[in-house]
């Protein structure tokens, strides 16, 4: 393996020592939400006494911040608490959309599938698929992180090549990736909740689907793919050209990937599942054709216009989500054997549960945040104030949003939490941006994009440690540097690539997503 020059390898360090030290003196993202929302308590006091007041954009009333320093103030965050809480709007459709989920991880049908895919492709192409399967597992938690980067490593060994390599085409679709799939997966309820939540401090009645950004995603996903292919073999290629001396399966003390191929149980349970989701998709197709195309099409439409951007069918896509996870895992756990009654179904979507205690926290008091910043119309000063500075420094629409990708970026190194961090920057930017004439949707898509691009580069990121290991296995002296060192590439590229991709996007007009447009027009003109 080549080592960087002295003078680059300290110059990294020291970079990757200000990464780690400033991710490590924030406190636990519950904690810096409880903090947060004590400092909007006592900044709407401050702002009261100040005698802060914007013209409301739509209606031109004067909006003073609200005093929550105050015996009525205190009143209604003791009584509104749990409110806060249980009608947070990510909250209800994370873990509906995870319990699904839930069976077909529990059922091995999201491992069989993505071992599937991989051990099938030609050799000449197993650097696109490693990175293509990284990306596509990406909608199922943390099985991208703990099967398939190992595997790709496998994989790699046994056509000759660097082991290293084949972690890292694997590791840079899934977290690299984050924001590119084919498929809607549980970040995107999450994110949209968050979005909507922000929104409707500005419009309290906008609504933001789970498939706001989904025609970006799919289009990104062959562009990361290539991306990570090109940088696989033209860039981190040269760094590591043969694989360690004398290194085979045998001596890495791993089973040859032949050994992970589907076993007749698993083939069966595959063709289980095709044929249950074939059935549910012609059911979904059915129930979205335009009414009168076939006896009884279309019965997901809206009821009284025959609209499908704004119907049933796509204001219910989280309960599509669960019912697909559950139908195809209960489908592939029949066929291989895995779900044997109604009790193997229940675990696989306990297990599922089992794992958002944290979240659940961290959820409690995001809430608690958000909801006091929209109490003491904080957002709506801070975001009519924010928008009339960004107007007055008259950047061009890409240029502004390249620079949020950029800020997402960054802040993205020091605070790992893709959830947590919209939690932190929707209520201020998603205003604020309304107010500039772009749509929460759009704002929404170039986050992913920045909190995509240095997942691989981030200690704070929950699995950086796991792949430190990793990498361990087959070069003992890999540490944070080496593992940063090799993803810095990607992380570069991903950023280029991603932000051009997005730059000639919104310079073409393309819509994100169904119903989802680039620019927000208000109800009534914006008053002075």
């Amino acid at each position: 393996m080549t080592e960087l020059a002295p003078a680059k390898r300290r110059a990294m360090d020291r970079f990757l020592n200000i990464v780690e030290k400033g991710g490590n003196a924030l406190p636990h993202p519950a904690t810096l939400f409880a903090l947060l929302a004590l400092a909007v308590v006592v900044a709407s006091w401050l702002a009261s006494m100040a005698g802060l007041s914007v013209a409301h954009p739509s209606t031109g009333e004067i909006v003073t911040p609200v005093n929550l320093m105050s015996i009525e103030g205190l009143h209604r965050m003791m009584t509104g608490a749990v409110t806060n809480f249980t009608s947070f709007a990510p909250l209800g459709v994370v873990l509906v959309a995870l319990i699904g989920i839930g069976v077909a991880e529990h059922s091995g049908l999201i491992g069989a599938s993505l071992r599937m895919l991989v051990l099938a492709a030609p050799r000449v192409l197993l650097t696109p698929v490693l990175v293509f399967a990284g990306v596509m597992s990406n909608m199922a938690s943390e099985i991208g992180y703990v099967l398939l980067v190992p595997l790709g490593a496998l994989i790699f060994i046994s056509a000759g090549r660097h082991p290293i390599l084949g972690m890292a085409a694997v590791f840079a679709g899934v977290s690299g990736g984050y924001s590119a799939n084919l498929l809607i997966g549980t970040i995107d309820p999450l994110l949209s909740g968050l979005s909507q939540e922000a929104a409707r401090i500005i419009d309290p009645n906008y609504t933001v689907s789970p498939l706001a950004n989904w025609y970006f995603m799919i289009a990104s996903t062959p562009v990361i793919t290539l991306l990570g292919w090109f940088v696989t073999e033209r860039i981190v290629a040269p760094r590591f050209p043969n694989p360690p001396p004398g290194l085979t399966l045998a001596q890495a003390g791993e089973a040859a990937p032949d050994s992970q191929r589907l076993n007749p149980a698993e083939r069966r349970g595959m063709v289980w599942a095709a044929i249950a989701i074939s059935l549910f998709t012609l059911l979904l197709v059915w129930s979205a054709l335009p009414v009168g195309t076939l006896p009884g099409a279309g019965f997901l439409r809206d009821a009284t216009t025959g609209d499908l951007l704004k119907s049933p069918f796509l204001s219910g896509v989280v309960v599509i989500i669960f019912l697909y996870g559950v139908i195809a895992g209960v489908a592939f756990g029949v066929g291989a054997g895995t779900i044997k009654s109604d009790a193997d179904v229940i675990k696989g979507m306990s297990a599922s549960m089992s794992t958002l205690g944290g979240y659940l926290v961290l959820v409690f008091f995001a809430a608690q945040f958000v909801a006091f910043f929209n109490w003491t119309q904080l957002g709506l000063v801070f975001a009519v104030e924010g928008a009339d500075f960004l107007k007055a420094l008259g950047l061009p629409t890409i240029p502004l949003f390249i620079c949020f990708i950029l800020l997402t970026a960054t802040v993205n190194l020091f605070m790992g939490s893709a959830s947590a961090k919209w939690a932190l920057m929707a209520p201020v930017f998603i205003p604020m941006f309304m107010l500039l004439g772009y749509s929460p949707e759009m704002t929404q898509v170039a986050y992913r994009v920045g909190d995509s691009v240095t997942n691989i580069i981030s200690p704070m990121m929950s699995y950086f440690a796991l792949i430190i290991a990793f990498f361990q296995r087959y070069e003992p002296k890999a540490g944070i540097g080496t593992l940063v060192a090799t993803m810095l590439p990607y992380s570069i590229v991903f950023l280029i690539g991603w932000s051009v991709m997005f730059g000639v996007w919104i310079w073409l007009e393309l819509p994100i997503g169904p119903d989802s447009p680039l620019e927000y027009l208000p109800a009534s003109p914006v008053a002075g």
